[in-house]
């Protein structure tokens, strides 16, 4: 499940979780939110997205099947270093790893674009 966004254009969100609801609703907000979206369910193929689309943004879950999100995080900072992180999660936040914000599981609409507000300012 997966849209295709376009490389470099600064507004490109990479979604990575394994639960297609979760990844929908955050589809939804962020592309109210201005973004193209693209979905991954699993840490691989968040890869092979991300060499692709170079994101500027992917909000990764945590609880993945195979890879799991802090080995996915660490990939990440090490080989797109520009794109920020956000990491989401039903487990408490003292467990995420470093990343550009968090966003804990439930999340609102509001949280999402104060998330998105705090790690992209405007003006």
């Amino acid at each position: 499940m997966s849209q295709a966004a376009s490389r470099h254009d600064g507004r490109t969100a990479l979604i990575v979780d394994d639960s297609e609801d979760q990844a929908h609703l955050l589809q939804v907000h962020l592309e109210r939110l201005g973004f193209t979206v693209s979905i991954a369910g699993t840490a691989e193929d968040a890869i092979e997205s991300y060499r692709r689309i170079e994101p500027a943004v992917a909000v990764v879950d945590l609880l993945l099947p195979g890879m799991d999100g802090w080995q996915l995080v660490d990939a990440m900072k090490a080989e797109v270093p520009g794109s920020r992180l956000v990491v989401t999660s039903v487990l408490g936040a003292e467990e995420y790893p470093t990343a550009d914000a968090v966003l804990p599981k439930p999340f609102t609409f509001r949280q999402i674009a104060r998330t998105m507000d705090s790690i992209f300012p405007t003006g």
